[in-house]
C-alpha cells in the first residue's frame, strides 16, 4: 500500500512513517519545515520527502494519506485530498490500528518529559531482552531509529496529548488504550487548542476511562493536577513516586548528588537500586522513577531497572552538547515551556556551579507565540546568567517586559546574526550556552559553532 503523510517531518509523524515502513508500506510525505534531525532520519530510511503540501504530491494517487494534526482546511493537498475522496486517518488512528493492535501498550503522557521518558522507559525494557517495539517523538541517542516494531509483546509510545487532526480534535493518546500509562506531570499548554487547564484534564480523563483495571498509571506523589484528574474517576490500580522520601509514595529517590546524576531508588523504605548516569536535574529523576515504575509492571526489577538506566545515553535535543570549541560549549535542548525551561536550567545550574550560563531562546511553540506563558518567562531563565530571546518576524508580542522584568542579563535580538555576534564577542572559555527551541531555529547551532570557531 501506497501511504503519503502530510506533515511527516513532525516528531510523531516521522516516527511513524518509519513504523509504516516497517510494516511493507511505500511511504512518501510532504512537509512545509523540512529540517534535522527528523527529516535527515527519513530521509536514511529511504522515504522520498517533499516540501510544501501541494495536490501534485498526491499524484499519483496514494492508497491512504495519512493526515497531521497541522493539517487544517484550505491547504492545497488537504482540499484536494477532500475532493478526490482519496482515503485518510490520523496519525494515532493508523497507529492504533495497525501497530498496537494485541499488544501490551505502555503510554507516557503529561505535559514535560515524554520523549525523554519514553526513551528511557524504551531502553529498560530493551536492556532487559524484551525487544519492544516504540515510538519515541524525538531521535534517541540509544537507539538507531525514532521507532520500530520490535519483536515482543510489548509497545512504548509517547503519549501527547495534542489533538488528532482537523476532523479529529480528540487527544491522540485517547486512541491507544494502554495497560501501563505514565502520567508524568500536568500543567497548562497548547493554548491554540485548549482553553484552559479543565479542558486538558477532561482529555486526561478520557485516557484514564481507557485503562484496564488489571493494568497501571504510574503518577507522582505532588502532581495536584493528576490528581483531581483521578478523583473524577480512576478504576485502575496507581503506583506513587516522589524525589525524596515519602511515606505515601511506593517508589522514591534519594538524591547523592544535587544535580541528580546519583541517586538511590527505594521500594516501600527499602533501598533496592541506584543510578549513576550522565543526565542532570531532578526532571530526569522523576523520569526515571516513572520508566522504573513502568518497568516493574512487566516484570522487570528495580535494580535491573537503575542498572540499565546507568547507561542510558538520552535523547537528541534534550541538553545535547554538541561541540566545545575554545572551552565554550554549546547544547541544543527542545525547552519550549515555562516549567521545562526553568528545570533544564536547574539542572545545568547545578551541573555547571559558578560558570557563566548563557540561554538562547526561540519563543516558536503556538502556546510560545500566543503569549499564554509571558508572565512566567523572566522568573523561569533566571538561573542564566545571560539570556537571548529571539524575537522572529510574526511574533506579534513583545519580548521586551520580560527582559525589563528579569534580574539577569538579558537581551532581545530580532536575528541570527546579532545573536551570534553577540556570543562570539561576550562569551569566554567556560561558559555554556543552551539553545532552546522546539524547531530549527534556522540552524543557528551549526551557526553558532562555526562562527565561534573561525573567531
Amino acid at each position: 500500500m501506497h501511504l503519503h503523510i502530510l506533515g511527516i517531518c513532525g516528531t510523531f509523524m516521522g516516527s511513524l512513517a518509519l513504523l509504516a515502513r516497517d510494516l511493507g508500506h511505500k511511504v512518501t510525505g510532504s512537509d512545509q519545515n523540512v529540517y534535522p534531525p527528523m527529516s535527515t532520519q527519513l530521509e536514511n530510511a529511504g522515504i522520498e520527502l517533499m516540501q510544501g503540501y501541494h495536490r501534485e504530491h498526491l499524484d499519483p494517487r496514494p492508497d491512504l494519506v495519512i493526515v497531521g494534526n497541522a493539517m487544517v482546511r484550505g491547504i492545497d493537498a488537504v482540499e484536494y485530498m477532500l475532493n478526490e475522496g482519496i482515503p485518510y486517518t490520523s496519525g494515532p488512528q493508523f497507529l492504533a490500528e495497525h501497530v498496537l493492535q494485541g499488544k501490551h501498550v505502555l503510554a507516557v503522557a503529561g505535559t514535560h518529559g515524554k520523549t525523554t521518558t519514553t526513551t528511557m522507559l524504551a531502553w529498560v525494557l530493551e536492556q532487559a531482552g524484551l525487544n519492544p517495539g516504540f515510538l519515541i517523538g524525538g531521535v534517541p541517542l540509544g537507539f538507531s531509529h525514532s521507532a520500530r516494531l520490535g519483536g515482543g509483546q510489548y509497545f512504548v509510545v509517547e503519549a501527547d496529548e495534542y489533538d488528532s487532526a482537523f476532523f479529529d480534535k480528540r487527544s491522540k493518546f485517547v486512541h491507544y488504550h494502554p495497560k501501563t500509562a505514565i502520567l508524568n506531570n500536568l500543567e497548562f499548554d497548547h493554548a491554540d487548542i485548549f482553553d484552559d487547564l479543565a479542558a486538558i484534564q477532561k482529555q486526561f480523563h478520557h485516557l484514564v476511562r481507557t485503562i484496564p483495571s488489571e493494568g497501571k498509571i504510574i503518577a507522582p506523589i505532588t502532581e495536584s493536577n493528576i490528581d483531581d484528574v483521578l478523583k473524577k474517576g480512576c478504576w485502575t490500580p496507581v503506583t506513587r513516586t516522589a524525589l525524596s522520601p515519602n511515606n505515601d509514595a511506593e517508589i522514591y529517590a534519594e538524591l547523592i548528588e544535587a544535580d541528580g546524576s546519583h541517586f538511590y531508588v527505594y521500594q516501600n523504605q527499602e533501598k533496592v537500586g541506584e543510578v549513576h548516569w550522565t543526565m542532570t536535574g531532578q526532571h530526569s529523576v522523576a523520569n526515571a522513577l516513572a520508566s522504573i515504575a513502568a518497568a516493574k509492571h512487566v516484570g522487570i526489577r528495580i535494580e535491573q531497572a537503575c542498572e540499565a538506566l546507568s547507561n542510558f545515553g538520552g535523547v537528541k535535543r534534550r541538553m545535547e552538547l554538541l561541540d566545545t570549541i575554545n572551552g565554550i560549549e554549546v547544547y541544543d535542548d527542545f525547552a519550549h515551556h515555562p516549567t521545562a525551561i526553568a528545570t533544564t536550567l536547574d539542572g545545568a545550574r547545578k551541573r555547571l556551579g559558578k560558570r557563566r550560563l548563557w540561554a538562547v531562546i526561540e519563543p516558536r511553540s503556538n502556546t510560545m507565540r500566543m503569549g499564554a506563558h509571558k508572565q512566567n518567562l523572566a522568573h523561569a531563565t533566571e538561573l542564566a546568567d545571560d539570556v537571548i530571546w529571539y524575537q522572529p518576524e510574526g511574533l506579534n508580542w513583545d519580548l521586551q517586559p520580560i527582559v525589563d522584568a528579569s534580574k539577569n542579563k538579558s537581551y532581545v535580538s530580532h536575528s541570527l546574526d546579532e545573536i551570534i555576534q553577540h556570543v562570539v564577542q561576550d562569551a569566554h572559555e567556560g561558559d555554556a550556552v543552551i539553545i532552546m527551541s522546539n524547531g530549527g531555529f534556522g540552524g543557528l547551532h551549526q551557526k553558532l559553532i562555526t562562527a565561534l570557531k573561525n573567531q
